[in-house]
């Protein structure tokens, strides 16, 4: 069974920083892309960020400079390291992978709240 598992988040402020990891397993076969999505309340999902198995990251806008996304291969982790983040960043975030085979999945997702 294909599991997704993320941690790091909670409450932070403005100006500060958070690190969101992400662990996979279960999938037989590799992992093409890993990356997440945030939903706000009474919003869309929304990409934030993904990484390919080559490095190659992809941000939205409103994150770059901002928002880091890195990956350890070995381990199928995938990390989101923010930077000083401001209250409109306050979203559960997701964690999604695409295999090989082109299927995605999701994690339960994570609540990060950026207020003072």
């Amino acid at each position: 069974q294909v599991q997704l598992v993320e941690s790091g988040g909670g409450l932070v402020q403005p100006g500060g920083s958070l690190r969101l990891s992400c662990a996979a397993s279960g999938s037989r076969f590799s992992i093409a892309v890993m990356g997440w999505y945030r939903q706000a309340p009474g919003k869309q999902r929304e990409l934030v960020a993904t990484i390919t198995s080559g490095g190659f990251t992809n941000y939205a806008d409103s994150v770059k400079g901002r928002f880091t996304i890195s990956r350890d291969n070995a381990k199928n982790t995938v990390f989101l390291q923010m930077r000083s983040p401001k209250p409109e960043d306050t979203a559960v975030y997701f964690c999604y992978m695409v295999v090989s085979t082109g299927i995605d999945y999701w994690g339960q997702g994570t609540q990060v709240t950026v207020s003072s």
